[in-house]
Parts: C-alpha cells; structure tokens; sequence
C-alpha cells in the first residue's frame, strides 16, 4: 500500500467510526423491535433522550418510569416506548401537540429484567433512542390484580385523582385513574384495560394524546408538562368502550 493510499485509509477510519450505532444497553433484541417499532425507519441512539427507572424494580407491577426529551422542545412529533423483554412489550404511544412538554411520567410492570426503551420522532422523520436497563425479580405481568381485591372496585372505575403544580414556565399534572388495567394475561380475565387518553385545555383544543397499553400498572399514574394557565381536560376511554372525563383546574 503506498502513502496516499494509507492517508486515506486513515483519514476515512475515525469518520466511520463516528457513523457507527452503538446500543448502549447491547440486546439481542434490538433488530427485531426496530423493524417491528419503528418500521426499520432510520434512528439514532441518543443520549439527549432520558429515560429514567429504577435499577432494580422492588414491585415489579408498579415501576415508575420517566422519559424526557425536552432537549428536541418543538420538534417532538412522536413518543414510542416499550420494555423489550416483557410478554406484551408496547408501553405508550404519546403525541404532545400544543403547550405540552415532550416529557412524561407513567408506571409499567415488568416481567423480568429487561432493557426499556424510548423513540422520539423529530420533524426531520429521525427516531432517536434513550435506553435503559432494569433489573428485576419478575412476575409483575402475571401477578393477579391487586384493585379487583377492593371492595366496590367497579364503583370507582374511571374516577381521577390529580393536580396541577406550577413549575415556574410551566405547570406539571398528576394524575391517578382508577382502573384494573387487565392484561389478559391471568387465567379467567380478559382484556380489560384504558387505551386512549386525550388531554384539551377549556376550549376543548387538544394538547397530547396517547394510546396506553396492558404494560401500564393498574390504577395508572400520569404526570405531564403543560405551558399556560388555565384549567385542563383529561378525557379516557377503555377497550370495552367506556369513556370518562375529569377536568383538572
């Protein structure tokens, strides 16, 4: 090989380099949820997308999960996550439209240790990826429910708990539904669970939507980011058909 032709070979290296995906939490998984997820869309992992869990889950049908992308503020169109080694993997499908933060708070169960993923959409049609690894002792996807023990649990199906908190630029809401959140997964009770949920603010403007799934703990809590004042609507609807609606001042 001459010198030229070893100065180049040299000069192109690192760029390679610098084009190589790396998955910071190694699965063998990934090829599999990138097609099946993302449609084999391109993507990058991203450390810019945090996704926050606990490293070990004490209950495993009640893990708290964050994701946060506000880094992309104004060019999120699209929040995928899941939990690649659970039964039923898909977690939320979270879409801030207007005056919501790309930032979201949710409990999931887990089965097993697994990685947990986030895949934000940006207007430039990338995903870009925030991974995470938890560990667990498992079951929390086929442990039997906990709310269908509760006296008159079918009473209080739908009722919202919840507040608003101002955060200086903008105000963070909590929510808690009630709801059993059945996955279908325990002998002799079907599907029974909240799959779409639409926040709108009191002119009835929508704000996000999401699209949940069974890996969403029973009873499930929810916390957004909200620009502006004034009073917020959360209107829910499960896959037998029932709606709900509670208003947050």
């Amino acid at each position: 090989m001459n010198w030229r032709a070893s100065w180049l070979l040299a000069c192109w290296l690192p760029l390679a380099g610098q084009a190589v995906e790396v998955d910071p939490v190694p699965s063998v998984m990934w090829a599999f949820y990138h097609k099946q997820m993302l449609g084999d869309a391109p993507f990058v992992f991203d450390e810019r997308v945090k996704l926050l869990a606990p490293p070990f889950a004490e209950d495993a049908r009640q893990v708290p999960l964050e994701i946060d992308a506000r880094a992309f503020k104004g060019e999120v169109v699209r929040i995928l996550a899941w939990a690649e080694l659970n039964p039923l993997p898909k977690i939320v499908d979270f879409e801030p439209v207007a005056d919501v933060l790309p930032w979201l708070s949710i409990r999931i169960r887990v089965e097993q240790a697994t990685p947990l993923r986030a895949a934000v959409l940006t207007r430039d049609g990338l995903w870009h990826v925030g991974s995470t690894l938890i560990d667990a002792a498992g079951g929390g996807c086929t442990a039997p429910s906990v709310v269908r023990t509760q006296p008159g649990w079918e009473e209080r199906i739908g009722e919202v708990l919840g507040g608003r908190y101002p955060r200086g630029e903008f105000s963070r809401v909590r929510l808690q539904v009630a709801h059993p959140m059945d996955n279908g997964m325990v002998s002799g009770i079907p599907e029974f669970f909240l799959n779409q949920a639409e926040l709108r603010d009191r002119n009835d403007r929508v704000l996000a939507r999401l699209e949940l799934f069974p890996a969403v703990s029973e009873n499930p809590n929810l916390a957004f980011d909200i620009e502006g004042a004034g009073q917020t609507r959360l209107l829910l609807r499960d896959n037998s058909g029932n709606q709900f609606d509670a208003a947050i001042p």
